[in-house]
């Protein structure tokens, strides 16, 4: 495939990238960086647009956007790259955690796969278990998957959580989130608290949970979205500590997104969910879907296998399906 056309896609070609720059006194030059996916389609240039945005304590200036220029490294058609293990664990990363891997992380998780040798069954195993982890782990159920759980405490969004807005919000609650690297818990921590108090300053959020709202309607209004997760005992007390002042509206909120029951009622839904945003990039009933069916044939099959997404062959079929594949080649 040859692109004439110039324009990057953050299907193949790049992730997006949202991230805040810091300037210290006198300090004139800040690098970011924006993850490439090394595809094997020769196609020349592509672009891309950097904005800079709601800047605090400085002006912007006259000079808001760059155009970015991917210069394209393939001139032969080559095997798909997603069959090479690394390349295949480390869009995973890119995919499922919007970050580039740690090195310790790429090398565990491709030997995982790599342990395999020749083994054509292993291999296929390995492959969808390491895949299917990046949903399961600790880093992703504390980013993105509790921001799939605010938006739906907050809008009953669902399967039609808008991606783009997914997308930038699983960023901001994710930065500089490392499992396992020192100081994580705290970054991921004061993530949450920052990222839920502008959730709720939103004007979209303020529109439909105005201040004039008592306490029970606000909680009343969370706990319907939940689907029967909060019980009326919890129900009764977060009235009560909102009502007293002991707990704000963004702990609250945060304290039913957390609920476990909530955690797993939606646990489910959430990862059928995360199989189109993850391996195709899209939300399912954008084309070459129209409908939900696609959706709810995962959610009924994974629910059949009580969760068993190997079972289901769930995972399986994303990555082995001819739209995934062809994002990185042919």
């Amino acid at each position: 495939m040859v692109n004439n056309q110039g324009a990057a896609s953050a299907r193949c070609d790049y992730s997006s990238t949202i991230t805040t720059l810091s300037f210290a006194p006198g300090e004139t030059q800040v690098t970011i960086g924006v993850p490439l996916i090394d595809d094997v389609y020769i196609e020349g240039l592509e672009h891309l647009r950097l904005q800079l945005s709601t800047p605090q304590g400085a002006n912007l200036g006259e000079t808001t956007s760059a155009i970015v220029t991917i210069f394209d490294n393939d001139f032969s058609p080559l095997p798909n790259p997603v069959e090479q293990d690394a390349f295949f664990v480390h869009q995973n990363y890119l995919d499922f955690l919007n970050r580039e891997p740690d090195a310790a992380g790429l090398a565990f998780w491709t030997n995982e796969i790599t342990s395999c040798g020749t083994d054509v069954h292993c291999r296929e195993i390995k492959r969808i278990n390491v895949s299917a982890a990046f949903y399961l782990s600790i880093e992703f159920q504390h980013t993105g998957y509790l921001v799939y759980r605010l938006s739906q405490a907050a809008y009953n969004t669902g399967e039609r959580l808008p991606l783009n807005s997914f997308h930038a919000d699983h960023l901001k609650i994710g930065l500089g989130v490392i499992v396992n690297q020192a100081g994580w818990e705290q970054v991921l921590e004061q993530n949450k608290r920052a990222f839920i108090d502008e959730f709720i300053a939103r004007p979209t959020f303020v529109a439909a949970y105005p201040l004039t709202m008592t306490a029970a309607q606000f909680v009343d209004a969370l706990s319907a979205n939940t689907g029967g997760s909060i019980s009326q005992a919890e129900r009764d007390a977060f009235v009560a500590d909102l009502s007293s002042g002991a707990k704000t509206r963004a702990q609250v909120l945060r304290d039913i997104a957390e609920d476990s029951d909530f955690v797993q009622k939606e646990f489910t839904r959430a990862f059928v969910l995360m199989q189109y945003f993850g391996y195709l990039r899209r939300v399912p009933n954008e084309l070459p879907d129209t409908t939900f069916d696609g959706y709810n044939f995962w959610l009924t099959k994974l629910n059949q296998f009580n969760g068993n997404f190997v079972d289901a062959e769930m995972v399986k079929s994303f990555i082995v399906s001819g739209e995934y594949r062809h994002r990185f080649g042919q």
